[in-house]
């Protein structure tokens, strides 16, 4: 049985102590969100800028804070029978199984998965990690070889 590959895209990868700041920054947005909703509402100011502020206060500092735990980084990972991928980090990640892929496009800086109902998933790599990007690569054509996949190498257009 093979074992699980996981390669981060992130661009940098974070320490402990970008964690802590991060989770801490995540905190103060949200308490001084709390502490702007009440304190406005209490002196009676309620309008548009009060609702947007304390919004993109809540938001970001929740968007802190999961990030100081790594659920929004971005990552790829091969299995023996899919791949896990997720390249957004607001959105979930994508479980795609070798039996639902018909074709992987490999290029220098991104692929493309065609599924057989005719869905497509690209993911980009980005140009600041180029060894990554090839151990990536290699390991895509591993698992489109080991699941009789079509797969098909070019330039990218």
């Amino acid at each position: 049985m093979m074992e699980t590959k996981f390669f981060s895209l992130e661009i940098h990868s974070d320490n402990r102590l970008t964690r802590i700041f991060r989770f801490l920054l995540g905190l103060f947005c949200i308490i001084i969100a709390g502490y702007w909703l009440v304190y406005n509402i209490r002196t009676g100011g309620n309008d548009l800028t009060l609702w947007v502020t304390t919004l993109f206060l809540i938001v970001f500092g929740t968007y802190m804070v999961a990030s100081s735990f790594g659920s929004c980084s971005t990552f790829i990972e091969f299995s023996e029978e899919f791949i896990r991928i997720k390249n957004n980090s607001f959105l979930p990640a994508r479980t795609i199984y070798a039996k639902d892929i018909l074709k992987v496009e490999i290029y220098p800086l991104k692929f493309r998965i065609t599924l057989k109902d005719s869905r497509t998933f690209i993911t980009r790599f980005g140009m600041s990690d180029l060894e990554r990007n090839e151990k990536i690569k290699d390991e895509m054509i591993s698992f489109a070889e080991r699941n009789n996949i079509i797969k098909e190498t070019g330039v990218d257009g």
